[in-house]
């Protein structure tokens, strides 16, 4: 049986900046923004190439945690620097291109999946890039 993770909740303030982050500076594709009644939106997006998407919204059952309180978030690429280059083109504030060496972070890129690239959404969410392995 297979156990595929397909959706991760991130608790945000603003759903339309979220929103504007994520498909914009992100490149997230929209799949849902719909609304539930009064009170409940829901915004469904999904990075490329991903089968794992991420959920923003507002009212009951979406996320109960505080905005910004989610860290750890990794998105993994082919090439970590060209990466960047993209989001800090589209305005995200991304990190240097860092890797772990004698165990800390060390400046420039590492081998098979030791090239990371830090960045926060609007909130403070944090996210990592991972350069994976050729084929991966």
């Amino acid at each position: 049986m297979d156990w595929k993770l397909e959706l991760v909740p991130v608790p945000v303030t603003d759903v339309e900046r979220a929103k504007r982050f994520y498909s914009e500076q992100m490149g997230f594709a929209v799949d849902h923004d719909m609304c539930v009644g009064d009170e409940a939106r829901i915004v469904q997006l999904t990075p490329p190439g991903s089968g794992c998407s991420i959920v923003i919204g507002t009212g009951g059952g979406v996320v109960e945690v505080q905005p910004g309180s989610l860290q750890g978030l990794q998105l993994v690429v082919s090439d970590v620097a060209a990466a960047r280059a993209q989001l800090v083109e589209r305005g995200v504030a991304a990190g240097p291109v860092q890797h772990v060496e004698d165990g800390a972070m060390a400046d420039g890129p590492g081998g098979a999946w030791n090239s990371f690239v830090y960045f926060s959404d609007p909130d403070g969410n944090g996210w990592a890039l991972q350069e994976g392995a050729e084929g991966s």
